[in-house]
């Protein structure tokens, strides 16, 4: 995705976004087989922490499906949601009507589902610039939305600022090697610039956060054929030549191109893969390092890593 130069993010670019993820809101359940699994990961590397958070903010929460398990993992926690799709808010929030497997519950559990969500705070919002105050939470949660930012490394000092000194940053995103069978065959730009694990590490430090873990895996998902595969890069969010998806799946000679180019890559068990490089990481917010006159302190380990920088001495250049 390239950056709206003339907005600089916040203007055009989110508008965008919002509008993309507004048509995506209905369907969005027939792949959310894939945030899903990635939560569950992303659950099991929390097993390992120890936190007892007050208040959990989940960033780009799109239809709302991690609130619950969030709210179960910590009963004694506020839970907040946000997401910049108007339509994904309301869903989160249980404004419409239920979607995917929750049709296939029964009525009562179903309302007694929607009475909960309801008392969830789910506000509609740029998770670039998160409408709350500075220290607000002691967990920030994000499942699969940072890929979406033109500009990451400016997303990192905004949950940090959202956080509490030696709160939790946990997140999942998506790394270079995500749909490269849509780059195959002479294709480069069909999809995202992704980044890579490490330049996200750095970022995480240079933006105030200590000791971040990062890793990632490769997941793959299979399809019996290429126009259901373009069709779920779709409902993920893709768009014609910016977003996700395929460039210029529009119209109808480079779909056509799009789709040969599927069919050369057909495994010989006749199924077409996707490739997903999911990156997670996690870290804390660092206590401020200062002495009562105002001089950054850093440790000799942290010289040359970007962890701080040393105040000069009035007189100095």
């Amino acid at each position: 995705m390239s950056n709206s130069a003339e907005s600089g993010r916040p203007g055009a670019e989110i508008e965008r976004l919002e509008k993309i993820f507004d048509r995506r809101a209905a369907s969005f359940h027939e792949v959310e087989f894939l945030p899903r699994e990635i939560a569950q990961r992303m659950h099991e590397r929390l097993d390992y922490i120890k936190l007892q958070p007050a208040r959990v903010l989940d960033a780009g929460c799109g239809p709302g499906a991690d609130l619950p398990r969030l709210r179960e993992r910590y009963p004694g926690a506020s839970v907040f949601g946000l997401d910049l799709s108007g339509r994904m808010a309301q869903l989160a929030r249980g404004d419409i009507a239920p979607i995917g497997w929750r049709r296939m519950l029964p009525q009562g559990l179903r309302a007694a589902m929607g009475a909960e969500s309801s008392t969830t705070s789910v506000v509609q919002g740029d998770y670039g610039r998160l409408p709350f105050a500075g220290g607000a939470f002691d967990l920030l949660w994000s499942n699969l939305a940072l890929q979406w930012h033109a500009t990451p490394d400016q997303i990192f000092p905004e949950w940090q600022r959202a956080l509490k000194v030696g709160g939790l940053l946990m997140f999942s995103t998506l790394g270079p090697d995500t749909l490269r069978e849509l780059r195959a065959n002479g294709n480069p730009d069909a999809t995202l610039s992704f980044v890579d694990m490490h330049d996200f590490g750095d970022m995480l430090v240079a933006s105030g956060f200590e000791t971040p873990v990062m890793d990632a895996e490769i997941l793959t998902v299979t399809y019996r054929s290429a126009e259901a595969l373009l069709r779920d890069v779709r409902r993920w969010g893709g768009e014609p030549r910016r977003g996700m998806g395929p460039v210029g799946l529009g119209g109808r000679a480079a779909l056509a191109r799009q789709i040969a180019s599927l069919e050369s890559q057909r495994r010989a068990d006749g199924t077409i893969a996707l490739t997903f490089e999911v990156i997670y990481g996690h870290a804390w917010k660092a206590q401020v390092k200062t002495t009562p006159q105002g001089y950054s302190v850093i440790r000799p380990d942290e010289i040359g890593r970007g962890a701080g920088m040393i105040k000069p001495l009035k007189g100095m250049n």
